[in-house]
């Protein structure tokens, strides 16, 4: 809507009161526009548009604007979304600043090394290494890191592994937390095995290890070993409590895919936002007012809305991997011995620019409190009726139950 200051109360009743995302243009082609989110456009507006208050030093921009464009925005993971791509668009050398974007907090795995380790960081590279996240803030991240590498007996230590036996070694080493690379207590192959069992367990969110010490349990039972059964019991009940405090959004980043569910700004509408691997595609809008109407099922079109073509190079990364498993009989996510290419396996080799800006906002909304909206994560496929039931609670009225 252009903006004619002579004319101001027909512009600012022509426009909502609604939540949403605002620019406002300057006649100035050169001057830079006004970015903001706000509670209600119509009253942002008002504030920067109407004649200013005598010495009053709150910003107008009466003056110089020309033009205000806007969104109305149904939630605030909309909200956040829309200005992102605004920003992106209006100020691309700065508007990480300008949204005060951190990249989020993960685990590494550094797969490159000779000998990896597992440590909190905050850069994505594709790399090769293995990253599993995000958590709420590096110190979450630390946290969980600190508990998960009891489980296991990969080093922690910073330093430059040369395998010299007459190295002392650190405190780990001497309680027997660790292989002792450092100073030759292990070989190479059985650093690989353990290191591979580490990075198998966060993949599978602990399903890889708390499997293996069922199976070893069960063997113990049958075998009359019931000492070594109660061991494998208690190493069980270890894994469950570390992994208790592990967020239901730190995943395998490259394999993070999930819906984001809101509700949408017009009436009987869901916005769902596909999270594929760690990316923010945009939002499918289910206007079910005029779905009802339609012949096909709303699940029917859900499917045909998250179908994705796989790209050539996305099915030769699928057949190299399937060449990979074939040529050796143990598969990367079995526990007990890591594929001999388990490191290409698990590495990230691609990685997009906007990866971990996508993943900062994902984190954001996930972590918030409170927390408006919901996330179902995909598994072998899309959870399409969890969806549906999902989009039933967020339509129903305040205070109501849904059936659905």
């Amino acid at each position: 809507m252009d903006f004619d200051a002579t004319r101001d109360a027909e512009f600012f009743s022509a426009l909502p009161s609604r939540a949403g995302v605002l620019v406002i243009e300057m006649a100035d082609p050169s001057a830079r526009p006004y970015l903001a989110r706000t509670a209600d456009i119509r009253r942002a507006a008002e504030r920067l548009l109407s004649v200013p208050e005598e010495n009053s030093k709150r910003l107008n921009l009466r003056e110089v604007a020309a033009r205000i464009l806007y969104r109305v925005t149904g939630s605030k993971f909309e909200q956040s979304f829309v200005l992102y791509h605004q920003a992106r668009e209006l100020f691309p050398d700065r508007y990480r600043d300008v949204l005060r974007l951190r990249p989020p907090a993960v685990l590494k795995v550094n797969l490159r090394s000779e000998y990896p380790r597992c440590f909190a960081t905050r850069r994505i590279r594709a790399d090769g290494g293995f990253y599993f996240g995000p958590f709420a803030s590096r110190a979450a991240a630390d946290a969980f890191a600190e508990k998960f590498l009891d489980l296991f007996k990969i080093r922690r230590c910073q330093i430059k592994i040369r395998r010299d036996p007459s190295f002392p070694g650190c405190i780990y080493s001497e309680m027997k937390m660790c292989l002792a690379p450092c100073f030759a207590g292990c070989t190479k192959e059985e650093y690989d095995a353990e290191a591979g069992r580490a990075v198998a367990t966060l993949d599978t969110t602990g399903a890889a290890l708390t499997t293996k010490f069922e199976r070893e349990r069960e063997e113990a039972s049958e075998a009359l070993d019931f000492e070594r059964a109660a061991v494998l019991h208690k190493r069980m009940e270890k894994v469950s409590d570390t992994l208790r405090g592990l967020p239901e959004l730190a995943k395998r980043i490259d394999h993070l895919d999930a819906v984001i569910l809101e509700r949408a700004a017009e009436e009987k509408t869901i916005a769902v936002f596909p999270l594929r691997a760690g990316l923010l595609e945009e939002p499918i809008f289910l206007r079910f007012g005029e779905i009802s109407s339609e012949p096909r099922s709303v699940e029917g079109f859900l499917r045909q809305a998250l179908q994705k073509e796989i790209k050539p190079e996305e099915k030769e990364s699928e057949i190299e991997q399937d060449a990979d498993r074939e040529r050796d009989s143990n598969a990367p996510d079995n526990p007990e011995k890591p594929a001999v290419n388990w490191r290409r396996h698990y590495g990230l080799r691609a990685a997009s620019p906007e990866l971990t800006e996508h993943l900062s906002l994902v984190a954001r909304w996930f972590y918030s409190k409170p927390r408006e909206g919901e996330i179902l994560f995909r598994e072998a496929e899309w959870p399409y009726r969890r969806i549906l039931r999902a989009c039933g609670r967020l339509l129903a009225p305040p205070g109501s139950e849904s059936r659905n």
